[in-house]
């Protein structure tokens, strides 16, 4: 008797060769997930999942790049700005540019950690972020902990570390508002959803920043409230009078500190651009930040030659770091500065546009407003636009504090650019997969 060996494809024939949709046309797992590249749809899949993994968008990167531009760029002003004072003090020429560095080295790394969270951890910090900063400046103007500069109780020191609580309210306020705001976007026409919780909550933040005395942080503050207001749709009629009140307090608390009134009334005399006779105190550094400026000239003197630095400019490596950009780069670097602020400007307004949600939408107004406006008022005091207002600029300036809460505001807004774009790479997905689970 001889056995006929058995076809090992014969086991096949019981299983069916394709496996159809079912009528709800819903795919099954077989038609959505094909395992064979030659068949129908394989090589498709494989393309839409890794849409999932695609770079971020064109407007993540311009704020991106431009942000390290200024970082980098701003690290090179403070080595060549403080260099003198540095030896001086005993820390070497490289002193500053060790100390920003360090700040820098710790920022960019916790602004693109940052950037990694989601819309929904915003929403949940928003309260313990602002209460946690007032508590800080309330520490600062409360109690003996605080520490001042020029006339300004602004610092906070803590078993010798130091640092500025009032930078740290900016980037809770950022937060703040666009939770906030997103709650009230249905009664922003009523203005007791609009005066009670952001000029009540938000306005007694600037005013423990007043009790300090600096007023020119408090001026920035205020504008985060009103520009978060702005673009969030409120009506202008509805910001005139909590305008009007601000504007009156910003004089009265002129008019009461000696020091600030003095700089204001040399600002106001013409005293100060004279060439002869003795310099008054008040006048100083205004003075010397235009001699600056017009030293350099087009070109400028080149980089590390700047005579301001020699001890003849206060603050030349912070408030006043835009009069040595233009001694040591001329007109072309203070351009350059102005084209890249602008350009950071434009990044915002791109994910301004771009996001989907009230919240995002009013906390990347509120971090434009802050940045882009500081950095404006800081050039325009150095070109003798406004009074002398002691505040640093963005991303460029000596100041720890300053810098790293700047870059973690510009790492929430790219949260945001790049949460909209996650969500948008999910929905194609999910949409493309569809449609060749259909064709297949």
């Amino acid at each position: 008797m001889v056995q006929v060996p058995r076809n090992p494809a014969s086991r096949t024939t019981s299983r069916p060769a394709t496996r159809t949709a079912p009528a709800s046309g819903r795919p099954t797992l077989a038609s959505a997930q094909p395992t064979d590249p030659e068949a129908p749809g394989g090589p498709q899949v494989r393309i839409n999942l890794g849409r999932v993994f695609k770079a971020e968008g064109g407007n993540y990167f311009l704020l991106l790049g431009t942000t390290l531009f200024l970082v980098i760029f701003g690290l090179v002003m403070v080595l060549s700005s403080s260099s003198v004072d540095s030896f001086l003090a005993d820390m070497g020429f490289f002193g500053g540019l060790l100390r920003q560095g360090m700040f820098a080295l710790i920022g960019i790394p916790l602004m693109l950690v940052v950037s990694r969270l989601p819309l929904a951890f915003w929403r949940r910090v928003a309260w313990p972020s602002l209460l946690i900063t007032c508590f800080f400046q309330f520490l600062v103007v409360a109690t003996g902990l605080g520490r001042g500069t020029g006339g300004n109780t602004n610092w906070l020191n803590i078993f010798g570390i130091q640092f500025q609580p009032s930078e740290g309210i900016k980037v809770a306020l950022v937060i703040w508002l666009g939770m906030i705001l997103s709650k009230k976007q249905h009664q922003l026409d009523d203005w007791k959803h609009v005066f009670i919780p952001v000029f009540g909550v938000g306005g007694g933040a600037v005013l423990l920043v007043m009790m300090g005395g600096d007023l020119g942080t408090a001026m920035i503050m205020a504008g985060i409230l009103f520009g978060a207001l702005f673009f969030a749709g409120v009506k202008l009629r509805l910001l005139a009078v909590p305008l009007m009140f601000g504007v009156g307090g910003a004089i009265v608390l002129a008019i009461v500190s000696p020091n600030r009134m003095t700089r204001i009334t040399s600002f106001l005399n013409e005293s100060c651009t004279q060439l002869s006779g003795e310099i008054s105190s008040s006048c100083w550094q205004p003075l010397h930040g235009t001699w600056a400026l017009a030293n350099g000239g087009i070109l400028g003197v080149g980089l590390g030659n700047s005579k301001a630095k020699w001890s003849w400019l206060p603050a030349a490596d912070n408030d006043y770091i835009f009069a040595i950009i233009g001694e040591e780069l001329g007109l072309i670097g203070c351009i350059v500065v102005l084209g890249m602020f602008i350009l950071l400007a434009f990044a915002f307004l791109r994910i301004m546009r771009s996001v989907t949600t009230v919240q995002a939408k009013v906390s990347v107004a509120a971090a434009m407003v802050w940045i882009i406006g500081q950095a404006f008022v800081n050039i325009g005091v150095v070109l003798g636009v406004f009074p002398v207002l002691g505040v640093p600029l963005p991303l460029i300036s000596a100041g720890g504090t300053a810098l790293l809460t700047t870059l973690v505001a510009i790492g929430i807004v790219l949260s945001f650019a790049r949460g909209d774009r996650s969500s948008e790479a999910q929905n194609d997905f999910h949409d493309t997969d569809s449609i060749e689970a259909h064709r297949a």
